[in-house]
């Protein structure tokens, strides 16, 4: 029992240390880097606010036709516990869906939205897999994408709304785990045209599901705040700049999962052609970043010994200064002062 929990502990540690060592590490900030994760985050962002706020309301618009006006804004309530100026902020925020009409301005504007969201997330796989731009010539995926990305949402929500318990959903982010590597792999697949095998996008699905869970479960602790901080300062359309926030969040998630799968990816290729580095050239390679910290610490010490002891040599000579300025005034304060004149003795007179 004792051998085999050390193997398995042994184990752990080579793996730990092999994803974890810095030529890995660097080539995945490079690939971020490569792609500007955080323009294209924010671009990630825009778009996807821009498509989620009309798919909102115009299913608010739909259900309420159905009988619940209020339905978009009591999920988005509901799923965050947002309360007070927040929660009034987002019932502003949707309270025309009752009186919208999905004509055909509103489903053309709504196609756009989506299709630039789709557009925006393309040109994400197609820079971190360095792809040729389709564009526009993808289009028929991209609708294929575009309404993959609504009944993922639509299932998501009904998940949160018959598993979820609490503020903290753990049962509907359980489920909702694989639903989310299986979107957006096959997400990613289609965006791409097939250009990348499935396989090769599943790290960054099985990367990003687990990330996204974990950032939604901290959104559920801070977005309450922040959705209320911004409606006491901006009003309803405080509740449009705390999603973009968030929105940005998860954006940044999808992009650095996005980087970080694809590392993974060819690494396990590397792996599979017999091209992983040996033990010996990851312990040396570990070796030489703690060395290599550990000079840099020895040096910060030093420098930080001198600066000590300049400041202390300098508080030293500050003072003796001070001290010759006080004696130095004083013998001046002395020779300005008149001397006495002594009283005469009687006898002298």
């Amino acid at each position: 029992m004792g051998k085999a929990a050390a193997i398995n502990r042994e184990r752990f540690v080579r793996t730990l240390t092999f994803w974890l060592r810095p030529a890995f590490a660097l080539r995945v900030v490079n690939r971020f880097q490569r792609i500007a994760g955080f323009d294209r985050s924010m671009a990630l962002a825009s778009s996807m606010l821009t498509a989620i706020i009309p798919l909102a309301i115009i299913g608010g618009a739909v259900l309420a036709r159905i009988g619940n006006p209020h339905a978009a804004a009591d999920r988005l309530i509901d799923r965050y516990g947002l309360t007070g100026d927040g929660a009034d902020a987002v019932r502003k925020m949707f309270s025309s869906a009752a009186d919208t009409s999905a004509g055909v301005f509103g489903l053309v504007f709504l196609l756009i939205s989506v299709l630039s969201f789709a557009r925006a997330t393309q040109r994400l796989f197609e820079q971190t897999w360095q792809l040729k731009p389709l564009s526009v010539r993808n289009t028929v995926n991209d609708l294929r994408w575009a309404g993959a990305f609504v009944v993922y949402l639509v299932t998501s929500g009904w998940l949160y709304a018959f598993v979820g318990r609490g503020r903290i959903a753990f049962g509907a982010y359980l489920l909702e785990a694989p639903l989310t590597v299986a979107f957006l792999t096959w997400g990613g697949w289609v965006l791409v045209a097939k250009r990348v095998g499935w396989r090769d996008l599943l790290p960054f699905g099985v990367i990003a599901a687990v990330l996204a869970t974990v950032y939604s479960l901290g959104a559920t602790l801070y977005l309450p705040r922040l959705f209320n901080s911004y409606a006491t300062r901006y009003g309803a359309i405080g509740a449009v700049f705390a999603m973009l926030s968030a929105l940005f969040g998860m954006a940044l998630v999808l992009v650095g999962s996005a980087a970080l799968g694809r590392e993974v990816g060819d690494e396990l290729d590397r792996i599979r052609r017999g091209q992983r580095p040996p033990d010996d050239e990851i312990r040396q390679e570990w070796h030489n970043v703690v060395s290599q910290m550990q000079e840099r610490w020895e040096v910060a010490r030093e420098r930080l010994a001198r600066h000590r002891a300049r400041r202390k040599a300098r508080k030293a000579e500050e003072s003796i200064k001070a001290k010759e300025r006080k004696e130095r005034k004083e013998r001046q304060q002395r020779q300005q002062r008149p001397e006495r004149k002594q009283p005469k003795d009687p006898k002298d007179g």
